[in-house]
């Protein structure tokens, strides 16, 4: 059996738009090894094997004993981004029920658009068929599954050469026995087959016909997609297990993914929160705001006493409206997510200009071919790093250490092009870009703190992709943050979170009875039964049983209400959970009410499989900070100044630095705007702060 925690090299690669990046952390030393390739959105598994053969090319005597992996895969694939066609799927039914995934909640993305079309259905209606069954609301089967329609329907199937399954009867999430027996008949034909009651475990027919639909029209490309790519680390050596992130901010083995692929639909997002949280914990900060800034988007998480906010339910390859998504654009999805705001705001967003000479920025991403202009691989259209670079924020001859040379040439005549139209000068047109591309990331900001109640004076802001550290200043004084962090790696950050999170899987339990009609006992036997269904998965992914613990948790609203609040259980004793859910409803909304009847809707499980994690190594190496050149360099708030150039290196620094500077690294640049000092601390972290003297 594989044990977690005793490898030599532990590997984590995550997948994004415009590079592919790897960490190699060394159990013996504690050392983190970085490398970073090109993306290949077309084959996304290439940019894998490229980072692992990097590696392996000048570490060829090393034992990689885990792997872990982000990937936006799912999600592109339900976006069309990627050449992978959606598998046909069916979808069989109880009668009278097929439109429901189309029907819906009715609800219109766009209100006053008189040619609004809801997203392409994933199931055509033709594929939909329908079986006469029915199982009532309270588990009690009417009309049990006819096996001779049900050999019609898969006769059918096979005519219409469905390469997926999925099957959702009404109210079988209160008793499965139906979708048991006819997933058991049409297993033997179908290769994949996905029913309701193994992904969402709820009521709400539509959103439980969703997730099913979604994870049955994923299984097929995740199949392909982790077996191709586990077959290609064989072929070069390669035999560690493969754990994959899941929207949740937790890892799971490939065996688990191939069967519930729609639980990392926000798979690399998620790594970047989850490491924004350990680093929280390194630096003794309990409340942190995550703002990830990569090469297609930005995004923004909030963190709290170490623990990132969770959402229950998210719309896949949905639009997005001012960092907000947008209800009823997308497919929705009952699981664990870690709650994001994003915007189209990443270092190769394209700047442009309307008809009426408008200047925007997105949605389309110059991504990682063609890329900037900068970059040399046949860009035209100018982006926000262009316009960091025409700034002289970015260094104009190398990135990477100098592995990336940069063509600053043809970077000014885009953007006199594009200050045409807009009249403005080019320089003038850059300082533009940056504000807009500034202006929309500190909007996903504040939907994260201010929107969601907090107050990011008290926050301290985590800034890591590769182009975070570049913006940060400017939205940290828009937020009146005083405090930011910068990670030692900032731009391999996200692939960092994959060697700092544990294995979860997360159950459901629908329960539906008033508190005053169920008693401890049942409550407690319900997660007991919750708790062996989740060690086992987790010991069969290599986690020994001293390192698995349990994080029960409740659904529950007042009789009548439309929705429900989570709490964690932390006693099964009833009068403690109605306590809680009163306490919760007064926190969130102001009032409660403790005559109302309390209604227990779920139980919840999530089942831990602790991994051991890397230790940041420190240094005892101080050095004056000495800057390399000088440069000359836009700030909003000065003009052009020249401003000198610091090398971050492997070494403390004796002292701070005074802003206005440049600090470069391999994988990042950090831009200190005037009136901010950074200095080091003992764990690696560059820290800014508001020079207050």
């Amino acid at each position: 059996m594989y044990e977690l925690g005793k490898e030599l090299f532990r590997i984590s690669i995550d997948v994004g738009g415009t590079f592919t990046d790897l960490i190699a952390f060394n159990e013996e030393t504690g050392e983190l090894l970085n490398i970073k390739v090109p993306s290949t959105p077309k084959n996304p598994e290439q940019g894998v094997i490229d980072a692992l053969k990097k590696f392996k090319l000048t570490n060829n005597e090393t034992q990689i004993n885990f792997m872990g992996h982000a990937t936006t895969i799912a999600t592109n694939a339900l976006l069309g981004q990627i050449d992978l066609d959606i598998p046909k799927t069916a979808l069989i039914t109880t009668k009278g029920f097929k439109d429901i995934i189309e029907i819906g909640r009715q609800n219109r993305a766009e209100v006053y658009n008189l040619f609004f079309k809801r997203p392409e259905m994933l199931v055509e209606r033709k594929h939909r068929y329908e079986i006469g069954e029915r199982t009532e609301y309270n588990g009690k089967i009417s009309t049990s599954i006819n096996e001779k329609n049900l050999n019609i329907i898969i006769n059918e199937l096979g005519r219409e050469q469905v390469e997926s399954v999925a099957i959702a009867f009404l109210n079988a999430y209160a008793n499965s026995l139906n979708e048991k027996i006819v997933s058991e008949i049409v297993s033997k034909k179908f290769q994949y087959v996905t029913t309701s009651h193994q992904v969402s475990n709820e009521y709400r027919e539509y959103e439980r016909f969703s997730s099913t639909v979604v994870n049955a029209s994923l299984m097929p490309i995740m199949n392909r997609y982790l077996k191709q790519l586990e077959s290609q680390f064989r072929s070069i050596g390669v035999k560690a297990p493969l754990y994959i992130m899941q929207s949740n901010g937790g890892l799971a083995a490939t065996s688990s993914i191939i069967e519930k692929p729609y639980t990392i639909v926000e798979s690399g997002p998620a790594a970047g929160v989850i490491a924004a949280a350990w680093i929280g914990s390194l630096v003794n900060e309990s409340k942190v705001i995550s703002f990830d800034m990569g090469g297609t988007t930005a995004k923004a998480g909030t963190i709290r006493d170490g623990i990132p906010e969770i959402v229950p339910e998210y719309e896949v390859a949905g639009r997005i409206h001012i960092g907000r998504h947008v209800k009823g654009s997308g497919y929705p999805v009952r699981f664990p997510f870690i709650d994001l705001a994003e915007c189209n705001s990443g270092g190769g967003t394209i700047a442009w200009a309307d008809e009426f000479d408008t200047l925007h920025i997105g949605p389309t991403s110059a991504g990682a071919y063609p890329g900037p202009i900068c970059y040399g691989r046949g860009g035209t259209q100018p982006t926000i790093t262009d316009a960091n670079l025409l700034l002289g924020r970015l260094n104009n001859e190398s990135l990477l250490d100098g592995e990336m040379k940069i063509f600053p040439e043809k970077v000014h005549t885009s953007f006199a092009e594009l200050g045409k139209k807009i009249s403005l000068s080019p320089h003038e047109t850059a300082v533009a870009v940056i504000k807009l591309a500034n202006s929309m990331m500190g909007k996903i900001l504040k939907i994260v703190s201010v929107e969601r109640g907090y107050d990011p004076r008290n926050y301290v802001l985590v800034a890591f992709g590769g182009a975070g550290p570049m913006h940060v200043c400017a939205l940290a004084e828009e937020l009146q943050v005083k405090k930011v962090v910068i990670p030692p790696n900032p731009g391999m950050f996200s692939a960092l979170g994959l060697l700092t999170s544990d294995l979860f899987h997360d159950y459901i339990r629908p329960i539906i009875k008033k508190m005053n009609s169920i008693n401890s006992e049942e409550i407690k036997k319900v997660i007991e039964e919750l708790k062996l269904e989740g060690s086992s998965i987790l010991i069969k992914e290599g986690v020994s049983k001293e390192k698995i613990s349990f994080l029960p948790k409740a659904d529950l609203r007042y009789l009548g209400q439309g929705y429900e609040l989570t709490i964690d259980l932390s006693n099964f004793d009833t009068d403690a959970i109605k306590s809680a859910f009163h306490n919760k409803h007064s926190d969130i909304y102001g009032y409660s009410n403790l005559s109302e009847e309390v209604e227990l809707v779920n139980l919840r499980l999530r089942a831990i499989g602790e991994i051991h994690k890397p230790k940041i190594v420190t240094t005892t190496d101080i050095k004056e900070p000495v800057p390399f050149e000088q440069r000359r360099v836009f700030f909003e708030e000065i003009g052009w100044g020249d401003t000198s150039v610091f090398k971050r290196e492997k070494t403390k620094w004796s002292t701070h630095v005074d802003g206005p500077a440049i600090i470069e690294q391999y994988d990042s640049t950090a831009v200190l705007y005037p009136g901010w000092i950074a200095k080091n601390d003992d764990k690696g972290n560059l820290i800014f702060r508001r020079n207050l003297t």
